[in-house]
């Protein structure tokens, strides 16, 4: 039975921030590869305006290719109403919204301050009730830069802990804490998600890391401890904001299967052809460096998955 849920960002984190393009057909082909590996969820695109992220002119193509997927969760990333009108309209299984609670990175990534943001996130709320009721998609509001800025630096954790609030208190479905440039350590990890659950409860959910300083499956093991079951990764470590300089890559999928596949808590993913996938998005963008340890090293001898 599978304990750890990820949801595999490299389609819209990845991508958003390579140098190179992935043609639609070879994306299509990846997530589907990437679905048969047992990923549950995957964020497959952003409804960005084309000329800000060029990598993203095709998400609605895409979200409507992977409806056709059977069995895995489709998301997309809007950061305003209008981006969540598209989504919406794309058919979209959930949505997610970045909330950064730095107020230099929210005024850079989505030209409104975080208190504007929550005000956009309420709107959507009322705008699926309104319009689909419990049929519309899930709503989560992820707080961007929850451990730091590359702009701002420093980010109060009572800026974190009361945007959480009013985030939950809109109506969202659920929010995940973002190390958006990786800044984060263990014991802020542990400190900060145990802050949040104490204010909003199961909203919280997921945890957004990055590897920038090679501390991401450090974190993501100190966000299990705290009772974290829900993990962004990207596959090969792509990923970073094009709007947070300093930002590089995700934690990587493939490493995070591993970790926790070898101290026997499932993933329900398939790490052989996990790496087949693998070789897809290596294919769709030759270019580009892709990164994980378990991939280049192997799984050890006699290794057996937890499930």
């Amino acid at each position: 039975m599978r304990q750890i849920h990820i949801c595999e960002v490299g389609p819209r984190d990845g991508l958003q921030n390579a140098h190179h393009l992935m043609p639609t057909e070879a994306k299509k082909a990846w997530i589907a590869s990437m679905a048969a590996a047992g990923i549950e969820e995957i964020e497959v695109g952003s409804f960005v305006p084309p000329k800000l992220i060029p990598a993203m002119a095709d998400t609605a193509e895409i979200v409507a290719f992977a409806l056709t997927i059977p069995n895995i969760k489709v998301v997309a990333l809007a950061p305003n109403v209008k981006g969540f009108e598209r989504a919406v309209a794309s058919g979209a299984h959930k949505v997610t919204f970045p909330v950064s609670a730095s107020r230099a990175h929210s005024l850079a990534n989505v030209r409104m301050t975080p208190e504007q943001m929550v005000e956009e996130v309420r709107r959507c709320v009322e705008l699926r009730s309104q319009s689909r009721g419990k049929n519309g998609p899930e709503i989560e509001a992820g707080v961007s830069t929850a451990f730091g800025c590359t702009m701002q630096g420093e980010v109060p954790e009572d800026d974190v802990v009361r945007l959480a609030v009013m985030l939950a208190g809109t109506g969202a479905d659920c929010v995940a804490l973002a190390d958006t440039v990786g800044y984060a350590n263990p014991a802020q990890i542990r400190r900060l998600f145990r802050k949040v659950r104490n204010e909003i409860g199961d909203k919280l959910e997921a945890a957004h890391l990055h590897n920038t300083r090679g501390l991401g499956l450090a974190n993501a093991l100190a966000a299990y401890e705290e009772g974290v079951r829900h993990f962004d990764s990207s596959m090969g470590g792509l990923g970073g904001c094009p709007f947070a300089p300093g930002a590089s890559g995700n934690v990587v999928t493939e490493d995070l299967v591993f970790m926790f596949e070898s101290m026997g808590v499932p993933t329900g993913v398939n790490f052989d052809k996990l790496l087949e996938a693998r070789k897809l998005l290596v294919a769709g963008v030759p270019e580009e460096p892709v990164y994980g340890h378990t991939p280049l090293a192997g799984l050890p001898k006699g290794f057996r998955a937890a499930a």
